[in-house]
């Protein structure tokens, strides 16, 4: 029973780490419509970044964090303005594949320019798990799970403000959006910005408990499968979609593992996005639009 409640805390937290990295995900599809590819990248630079002005300019950790969300915001709003900016008018594809293609390109810069070794980020955290009992428990992943809350409550608190409903009118429509007087272009570069700053966050929370180098940006694909399953456009979602990917990449490969060598995570992971775009495919908190031909 204990070696159960272990994997299902442990899930828990880390399913809402997973929750740090859908986030950006979420808050630029909620904003401008567009499924972004390059979430898992972002990440990672996010992580590389501030690594690299906590050492290189050897300020403290808090300080070097901060910079790298200022640096990702101004990222993420020069992405708007020089890449998908261009694509006004294309096909939603053809969107998604320059999202993807950044993220392959992010992929081999970031860690050509700052050096493909495994860096490490102290934030300060204990290694030493929590102890209950029998169960122990990560204090990384507590930490990174109150993060991940709390980052999630200043969504919700901000889609609530009036630059957060334009953001939501111009995801709806950009025509309509247009015709009112809203910046369609400003609201895509800010919804990009702040994907890029939360980013940090995730990058910041998974480097200090993993390192910081190219694998970083594979966190997509427990991302995208928290953001399918919980809905593209709900950042409740985010917290249920990640609690239910974590919990079940955790209890499943914890009894599956030792039977067959391992390597059952993945096959969860993939078997969430499978089947939940078989069922439901709008997810679960999802909005679910219908087209009349």
């Amino acid at each position: 029973m204990e070696y159960f409640l272990e994997l299902l805390i442990n899930g828990a937290l880390t399913g809402l780490m997973y929750s740090l990295a859908a986030l950006g995900f979420v808050l630029i599809y909620k904003s401008s419509g567009v499924p972004n590819l390059a979430q898992g990248a972002l990440v990672m630079l996010g992580a590389y970044l501030t690594w690299y002005f906590t050492n290189a300019w050897g300020i403290p950790i808090f300080l070097g964090i901060a910079v790298a969300v200022v640096a990702m915001f101004l990222f993420g709003m020069l992405t708007e303005r020089f890449l998908l900016r261009k694509m006004v008018g294309q096909p939603i594809i053809m969107i998604v594949m320059l999202t993807l293609g950044l993220e392959i390109l992010l992929r081999g810069v970031a860690p050509g320019f700052l050096g493909a070794a495994p860096k490490s980020i102290d934030v300060g955290i204990d290694l030493a798990p929590i102890i209950i009992g029998d169960i122990f428990i990560n204090r990384g992943y507590l930490v990174g799970a109150i993060v991940a809350l709390v980052l999630v409550a200043a969504s919700l608190l901000f889609f609530r403000t009036r630059l957060g409903t334009k953001l939501r009118a111009v995801s709806d429509d950009h025509v309509s959006s247009w015709a009112v007087g809203i910046s369609v272009e400003r609201a895509i570069a800010v919804s990009w910005a702040l994907a890029g700053a939360s980013a940090v966050a995730a990058g910041v929370m998974w480097g200090a408990e993993q390192g910081v180098d190219h694998n970083l940006a594979a966190l997509l694909f427990p991302a995208v499968a928290v953001v399918i399953l919980g809905g593209l456009d709900s950042i409740y979602g985010v917290v249920v979609g990640g609690l239910i990917v974590g919990i079940l990449g955790s209890v499943i490969p914890g009894y599956v593992d030792p039977l067959v060598g391992g390597g059952t995570r993945d096959v969860v992971v993939s078997l969430i996005i499978l089947l939940t775009i078989l069922f439901r495919p709008h997810g679960i908190f999802g909005r679910e639009d219908i087209e009349r031909v």
